[in-house]
């Protein structure tokens, strides 16, 4: 079982097949057997939806579970967001103002937006609707593996993050279970994404430490330019990243506020092009190696995958048998 929290604000890119969802679980067309859920804190973009509903045929049939007290996002949610929220670099998706409207609309019609439709309302959503946080306690009776799959980075935490340039939700795995009815001792394992070098949505999106230019980046690796330039492209805001250097205190400190067990490592090719090459760790070069044990050593976790390139062919899997 697959289960999605969040909103159709972050874009996570896959290769296999290559898509980018927005909406649905990243490993829905790589996971023809799993159960696809959306949960009862996500937002969702009816549009967006039925986009990749009509790249996955099968969920169409059968497959697909949305929670009934999901959100539905309105174009007046992305025309709010669009007047206010242009000063930090927002990608004006609606969640943001759709999230506010359910919490101020409890009590019927707002001055200020449309009235609250949950996926409950939605007729076109009706055969798709379950109490997702049931199907999961059940699939997790019977033995069957859950991965839960959040958005965004931790530090944009509308609690914790750099306020104002945050999003509009509680982005650690804390707040994931949460989203997903999912009580946090049936948590077995937290994975932390990281990057080598940490990124943010390009414009005024907020501090991030000592920023590196993708010339320098492509000087210290041997990377082309052009290769990283078509690279960091938001797939959602359309937007060139900003990059920064690699930030110590940073993900010793998400780390541990995650509660995280292993650390994926990705954009290892960053550290140098022959990296692309390595297949198991001992192939890496010398200074990611270093590297590589330094962020286990700050962090007390294993690097367990490494990523050096996009796909699988790009991973280095370090997990032991019963991982």
């Amino acid at each position: 079982m697959l289960v999605r929290v969040g909103g159709p604000n972050a874009g996570h890119k896959v290769q296999d097949p290559e898509y980018t969802y927005r909406q649905l679980p990243s490993g829905t067309g790589s996971n023809p057997n799993a159960e696809i859920c959306i949960a009862a804190g996500s937002t969702i973009s009816l549009k967006r939806l039925s986009l990749e509903l009509d790249a996955h045929p099968r969920l169409q049939k059968a497959g697909l579970f949305i929670d009934p007290q999901a959100m539905i996002i309105e174009d007046d949610d992305i025309a709010l967001e669009e007047k206010l929220l242009d000063g930090i670099s927002s990608t004006k998706q609606g969640v943001g103002a759709a999230s506010a409207r359910k919490i101020m609309g409890r009590d019927g019609d707002l001055s200020w937006g449309p009235k609250v439709r949950l996926a409950r309302h939605i007729p076109e959503l009706e055969s798709y609707i379950a109490d997702v946080r049931e199907k999961v306690e059940l699939a997790l009776a019977a033995g069957k593996r859950v991965m839960l799959e959040g958005t965004q980075g931790t530090d944009l935490s509308i609690h914790h993050g750099s306020y104002p340039h945050v999003t509009s939700r509680e982005t650690s795995a804390a707040g994931c279970l949460s989203d997903a009815g999912i009580p946090f001792t049936r948590l077995r394992k937290v994975i932390l994404v990281a990057r080598t070098y940490p990124i943010r949505v390009g414009g005024e999106s907020g501090p991030m430490g000592t920023m590196v230019t993708f010339e320098e980046i492509a000087r210290r690796s041997g990377l082309a330019i052009e290769a990283i330039n078509k690279t960091e492209i938001g797939s959602v805001s359309g937007k060139t990243r900003r990059m920064a250097e690699f930030n110590w205190e940073q993900i010793r400190r998400s780390a541990y506020w995650n509660g995280a067990t292993d650390i994926a490592l990705t954009f290892v090719d960053y550290l140098g092009t022959d990296n692309s090459a390595a297949s198991k760790f001992d192939e890496l070069n010398v200074g990611s190696r270093k590297f590589i044990s330094d962020v286990e050593r700050v962090c007390n976790l294993p690097v367990s995958l490494i990523s050096k390139g996009f796909g699988r062919a790009g991973l280095i899997d370090r997990r032991t048998w019963n991982d």
